[in-house]
């Protein structure tokens, strides 16, 4: 059984990458281009984990997170934060709002697999 991660990123491309570098590794992804579609995909799916960016339309990632975590299919669902942002108050804002776990961009393809591992499994 494949494990299904959500993507939430406003660039058509950093979504298309995130996808080709994890479903290479065997992994289901969907996609979703931010926070407001990703948090009707994460609530309408069962996803193992959500690798979401921070700056976007609609809605960004810390909001993403915050409504998804009041959700209650959220419970014990991973969230990377991907972005280019590397401060540490933001990464205390994150921590605090329900992130897991934070990459910046540019990401290697074996640290992302990495984190994933660690947090879903294989």
């Amino acid at each position: 059984m494949s494990k299904t991660i959500l993507t939430i990123d406003d660039s058509p491309s950093v979504r298309q990458l995130v996808a080709m570098t994890l479903s290479n590794a065997g992994y289901q992804v969907i996609e979703a281009c931010d926070g407001a579609d990703g948090l009707a995909k994460a609530t309408n799916n069962r996803v193992n984990a959500v690798i979401t960016d921070l700056n976007m339309p609609v809605m960004n990632g810390l909001d993403f997170i915050r409504q998804y975590r009041a959700h209650p299919s959220s419970a014990g669902v991973p969230i990377i934060f991907l972005t280019t942002e590397s401060d540490d108050g933001l990464k205390a804002e994150a921590r605090a709002a329900g992130a897991t776990g934070w990459l910046v961009k540019p990401f290697k393809q074996d640290q992302m697999l990495a984190i994933m591992r660690k947090v879903v499994g294989a």
